[in-house]
């Protein structure tokens, strides 16, 4: 049953959001301590909040698009009155005193908030074992990544713990997990989704979005989040507000697609991976999209610059954690550079010291032209070769990641090869164009392998379409 669909049951009294929520903080109590997705819970709360969406329902009330729906939370995106760690010891004990424009509108459409859920320190990592706290498992196989930074939200998902939840993508951090977990990450055009409350990693790159089980319920969550904001002034202005499962179904016969040589060439690419993303061509090509493939030469490029454009952001943006206003504080201190110096060695975690120190070093006197502004340069180039490629193509598809889910500490102390995990998925972010994985095929060990959708800014019902043909006719299952 669609998200929709059970929407519509609640409301009409067909079934009880009570049962609804009840049945997933079940699954919660099953699976959580295998799987660690969850920071904090918040089960009582939520069976109280359905309780009071079926007295509702049974008044006749109007209720919203999310009515008596659970859904999890990224820890790094402020939820009012219940803390938000950003999964650091440096905000181990903060509680917002707000809420984040996104979770204001899913209260508005009666959702209810299940908990909050792991991630890679600050949103940095790509497998949530950066994470102060606990290392979130695959739920496909427990001895494996969920991907990251968002792994705890789709390990939540994938686990079937929740039907939906949000992440947050700065390079990968809502795609890479979604295909680790074998379910729908969409990271949408910079700016659809507001960023308000969104404690900052790289504020040029970081975007808001959805995973679900499915691409029409990934759809119908991003119409509801999606939208201009005046709190957050790089929001799209004058956008024509979109229902994204509007016509998702209308097949795309005629529809261009392109494939980067770039992206099935890359010499580190996984040959199980490779063999999946060809396969899905032809379908594609069945379907009656008009598949060719092209060359997009500077995807290749783009890591360092990714890197050194998102690290200087994080330098800049976590100079607010001085232990003076909130955050940790050292106990041992004497002066007040001490005090700050002591608190952010003791609170930071290595990989966020690690990107602090890189940003510092590439902001410094003497490398920003070297460095700072080349990658700047860069990112113009890109962004301009993406959209020469739209003028022909409607949609671009590749790997999501080159390498299928990896073993917990396999990749811990190689900071190189963990960063090399995101080379499909970076340029994305740089280019500020949406972005969804999707199930594409699974390896020969049943692990999940996704597939990448990409289209120009702002077109992502082009992008649910071709996923939506492509879901039903692959029609996957995986062992959760």
């Amino acid at each position: 049953m669609s998200i929709k669909e059970l929407v519509a049951k609640i409301k009409s009294g067909e079934v009880k959001s009570y049962d609804v929520v009840k049945s997933y903080v079940d699954t919660i109590n099953k699976k959580e301590d295998k799987i660690d997705a969850f920071l904090l819970l918040k089960t009582d709360e939520a069976l109280q909040k359905a309780k009071e969406i079926d007295e509702k329902v049974a008044k006749g009330e109007k209720l919203g698009r999310l009515a008596g729906i659970p859904i999890a939370i990224k820890d790094n995106i402020c939820t009012h009155g219940v803390r938000t760690t950003c999964a650091s010891k440096m905000l181990e004990d903060f509680i917002p005193p707000y809420d984040a424009t996104v979770i204001k509108k899913l209260e508005l459409e009666d959702a209810i908030l299940i908990g909050k859920t792991n991630l890679d320190e600050f949103a940095m990592g790509s497998s949530t074992e950066n994470s102060a706290f606990k290392i979130t498992k695959n739920p496909i196989d427990n001895s494996r990544v969920p991907g990251g930074s968002s792994g705890g939200s789709a390990a939540a998902v994938g686990g079937e713990m929740v039907p939906l939840a949000l992440g947050s993508d700065t390079g990968g951090s809502i795609r890479q997990p979604a295909s680790f977990c074998g379910i729908v990450g969409m990271k949408p055009t910079y700016g659809l989704v507001s960023r308000f409350g969104l404690i900052a990693f790289g504020s040029s790159l970081d975007q808001i979005g959805p995973f679900s089980m499915t691409v029409e319920d990934n759809a119908y969550l991003l119409s509801i989040i999606a939208g201009e904001d005046d709190n957050d002034g790089t929001t799209a202005k004058n956008l024509e507000k979109k229902d994204y499962t509007k016509d998702i179904d209308s097949g795309i016969k005629g529809m261009k697609i392109g494939i980067p040589k770039e992206f099935i060439e890359e010499e580190g690419l996984d040959p199980e991976i490779k063999e999946v993303v060809i396969k899905d061509i032809e379908i594609l090509r069945e379907l009656g999209a008009d598949v060719e493939e092209f060359s997009l030469p500077s995807t290749k490029d783009g890591l360092a610059p990714y890197y050194i454009i998102s690290s200087a952001e994080a330098s800049s943006n976590l100079a607010r954690f001085d232990s003076i206003r909130y955050g940790y504080r050292t106990k041992d201190y004497e002066n007040v550079s001490e005090l700050v110096e002591k608190s952010r060695s003791e609170a930071f975690g290595r990989e966020v010291k690690r990107r602090i120190m890189l940003g510092t070093y590439a902001l410094s006197s003497g490398y920003y032209d070297a460095y700072y502004n080349k990658a700047q340069k860069f990112r113009s180039k890109l962004k301009a070769d993406f959209k020469e490629a739209f003028k022909k193509y409607d949609i671009i598809i590749g790997p999501v990641s080159p390498i299928l889910p990896f073993k917990i500490g396999e990749r811990c102390e190689d900071p190189t090869a963990m960063y090399l995990a995101d080379i499909y998925t970076i340029n994305i972010n740089l280019a500020t164009i949406p972005a969804l994985s999707m199930p594409g095929g699974k390896s020969s060990e049943g692990l999940p392998i996704g597939l990448q959708l990409i289209g120009d800014v702002f077109t992502e019902e082009k992008i649910y379409k071709v996923a939506y043909a492509l879901e039903k006719k692959l029609n996957l299952e995986f062992e959760r």
